[in-house]
């Protein structure tokens, strides 16, 4: 049933599943946040509702907590997320104002947004993402709502941005409905959702009610780029060296990412200057062996494939490079001879005598073997198989029999395709991205979308299950993930602080780590900023132990930060450790060494090498220089949604916060003098915070710090 009124979608699903309901929702932009919010609007109102809410990467617009930073901020939001409807009970959660007959359990938070807030720490729910609708079914959900695209002709949908978790759930909900469960399944129909193949493509009937309405086409919420520092550019190249041509690429999101897309375009475009920076940078001398052993400076001649938990911008760069260009087949015996090299993406007369070498073929083609054949291009799509024949389109009739020399010639010379078919460049679980990326994805055409294919959770992010046909399409798999810390010995903390607060969640991480060593000739590679800014001064991301880890140390293989590699697959504690100083920021390796010897865990002699004790952030700026001279290495390789005002603005403000501190602000330096002069260049800045003819003394006061930010910060 179709329907154009939220309240009546949900009064017509709470009358099948009653009062006491568990709803499903699935995760980031593919979220139905108008029956969503409607769902927790009936029980804010009514407590004899029991509302529990499922569901992960719950996206809002950027809220403020201050005059000053509501000035930056809400002209920004309105720009970018104009339309997007925020999930009311998401800001009550954080506010800490959810009724008590609402519970809300969150997968995977926003990172960093759910600290400190009740709601969100006391809901999390640990799961790997593969066992998400596992654990959804397991407490007993009886109403799933997700958001679906429309195709031009009628009764085709797709659950856009969200296989992964979401179809899994459709299948658990549409199985217990069959089975005569009173449940209730709902789409939210959104125009604004790219249309994407695979996995999520549906049909009306499996829904119990949709909604199409003004409010349900929103605009899908689209996260500004994130400056590219130095450090992330650092990181990125030594990735993109460990990265194998023909191999499988999969990859997570954010500057880090960018950095690593950004780096892999550089080999494949300019792969002189790519080589240049190595062999300046001095990579070469420290970190060639493993860069030869695991991937290499050459140019992507076989170009990848794509398997990743979600897709971003990036990977239509990449293909836009011609990087991602590795087409797999959902064939195994298919995708074994494309491994192996005896067949390519041509089809010649030697295709049939190897599929016949091989027993694909037998001294019959068979219906069966022919249509599988077909649909892959080996034969044409005009020619068709009736009783014992390969028919062309003419009506004439040859023989399917291969020990006849005539009729094998003839299906030689008249049925075969030019070149194979129905080959795929991406697996994906869901997606995120910018404006740019969705306008690319609704703008496709068919034969390019259908290159990606959309599949459930437990198909991209784990072996088990078509366990041969994925081992044979990841070759040579690169799994990288971010981490927040790694230890000494190998272990990763990603998701929770040592006091048990959660960041974000475990994902799809430790599916992705594990794959890396399950797969023959795969990699998982954990990528960590050696330091971040603590209360008192800058802080190691690599340390000793740390509480909660999300990796465990016996899973270890490759590390890299700005300084560098490390791989510690199969390597002792002590080599470990090693290789772990070895890319870790000078100022805390001597402590960490240290700490070692004390507990028996290295040589009490062993002294790190020279090479590696210049770990400086001024040395990475230093070997940085010259290429950004050049015009490599740009803040926003990619454009950026914010002026130059803005720009300036949030890089000044937040050096402002980092001063204030519990005993005060005090400003000092020559950055005084320009808030009581205020610079002709400050204008701008001015105007757009609308500081520039301060109507009291309270937007005087604000007017003055934010010209100290800028002056301070170099801007003005």
């Amino acid at each position: 049933m179709i329907y154009n009124d939220v309240e009546k979608i949900v009064d017509d699903a709470i009358s099948t599943t009653g009062k006491n309901i568990i709803l499903g929702l699935p995760i980031a932009v593919g979220k139905p946040t108008v029956i969503a919010n409607e769902y927790y609007r009936r029980a804010k109102a009514d407590p004899s509702i029991k509302l529990t809410m499922m569901s992960g990467l719950t996206l809002q617009t950027p809220a403020w907590n201050s005059d000053i930073e509501r000035r930056l901020i809400q002209p920004l939001s309105d720009r970018l997320f104009g339309g997007y409807p925020n999930p009311v009970y998401m800001r009550d959660a954080h506010a800490g104002k959810l009724p008590s007959n609402v519970d809300l359990q969150e997968i995977y938070l926003s990172p960093g947004t759910g600290l400190g807030k009740p709601a969100m720490q006391q809901g999390y729910m640990s799961s790997n993402y593969t066992h998400v609708a596992r654990d959804i079914e397991a407490a007993g959900c009886n109403t799933v709502a997700i958001m679906v695209s429309e195709k031009s002709a009628a009764g085709k949908y797709s659950t856009g941005s969200n296989a992964d978790a979401t179809v899994m759930q459709l299948w658990d909900m549409n199985r217990a409905r069959a089975a005569g469960r009173n449940v209730a399944i709902l789409a939210q129909v959104n125009r604004n959702m790219p249309y994407m193949c695979g996995a999520g493509e549906c049909s009306s009937d499996e829904f119990t009610g949709m909604l199409d309405c003004e409010a349900g086409h929103h605009p899908i919420f689209a996260p500004p780029k994130e400056p590219i520092t130095v450090t992330d550019y650092s990181i990125g190249f030594h990735v993109s060296a460990l990265i194998k041509d023909g191999g499988t690429f999969q990859v997570g999101f954010g500057s880090l990412a960018d950095a690593i897309v950004y780096a892999l375009q550089l080999r494949h475009e300019k792969n002189d200057i790519y080589r240049r920076i190595v062999r300046d940078t001095k990579v070469d001398e420290k970190f060639m062996p493993i860069i030869q052993k695991v991937g290499g400076e050459e140019p992507f001649e076989k170009g990848l494939y794509g398997c990743s938990e979600f897709i971003f911008d990036g990977f239509i760069r990449l293909m836009d490079s011609g990087i991602i260009k590795r087409r797999v087949y959902d064939h195994p015996i298919l995708q074994s001879l494309l491994n192996e090299g005896v067949i390519g993406e041509e089809v010649t007369a030697d295709n049939i005598n190897v599929l016949l070498d091989r027993g694909i073929i037998g001294p019959w083609i068979t219906e069966e073997v022919f249509r599988a054949l077909r649909k892959f291009g080996i034969f044409k799509d005009n020619v068709a198989w009736d009783d014992g024949c390969l028919v062309l389109p003419n009506g004439e009739r040859i023989p399917a029999d291969m020990r006849d020399i005539v009729a094998r010639n003839r299906v030689v010379n008249e049925c075969l395709g030019d070149k194979l078919t129905n080959g795929l460049l991406i697996h994906a679980g869901f997606f995120i991205g910018s404006r740019w990326f969705y306008d690319q994805l609704m703008n496709m055409d068919d034969s390019r979308r259908r290159e990606i294919k959309m599949r459930e959770i437990s198909f991209v992010n784990q072996i088990p299950g078509q366990d041969e046909l994925k081992l044979l399409q990841r070759l040579h798999g690169r799994f990288v993930n971010t981490a927040m810390m790694a230890t000494v010995l190998g272990g990763v903390a990603s998701d929770t602080l040592d006091n048990n607060q959660v960041i974000s969640g475990v994902g799809g991480q430790y599916n992705f780590v594990s794959m890396g060593h399950e797969i023959p000739g795969a990699r998982s590679i954990i990528v960590v900023r050696s330091v971040r800014p603590g209360s008192s001064g800058p802080e190691s991301n690599i340390v000793f132990s740390v509480g909660n880890l999300t990796i465990p140390r016996h899973l270890r293989d490759i590390f890299v930060t700005e300084y560098g590699i490390a791989d510690v697959r199969g390597r002792t504690d002590r080599d470990t450790i090693i290789e772990m100083l070895k890319i870790t920021d000078s100022r805390f390796q001597p402590a960490l060494l240290k700490k070692a010897k004390e507990n028996s865990k290295i040589p009490s002699d062993y002294q790190l090498p020279l090479a590696f004790r210049g770990n400086l952030p001024e040395a990475v700026s230093n070997l940085a220089k010259p290429f950004i001279k050049e015009g490599l290495f740009p803040t926003f390789p990619y454009g950026t949604e914010l002026t130059k005002e803005e720009l300036g603005l949030a890089k000044a403000l937040r050096g402002l916060k980092a001063r204030l501190t519990p005993k005060g602000f005090r400003p000092t330096g020559a950055a005084i003098g320009k808030t009581f002069r205020p610079p002709a260049a400050a204008k701008p800045y001015l105007e757009r915070m609308q500081l520039d003819s301060p109507a009291d003394r309270k937007e005087k006061i604000m007017q003055k710090l934010v010209l100290y930010a800028l002056a301070e910060d170099g801007v003005i």
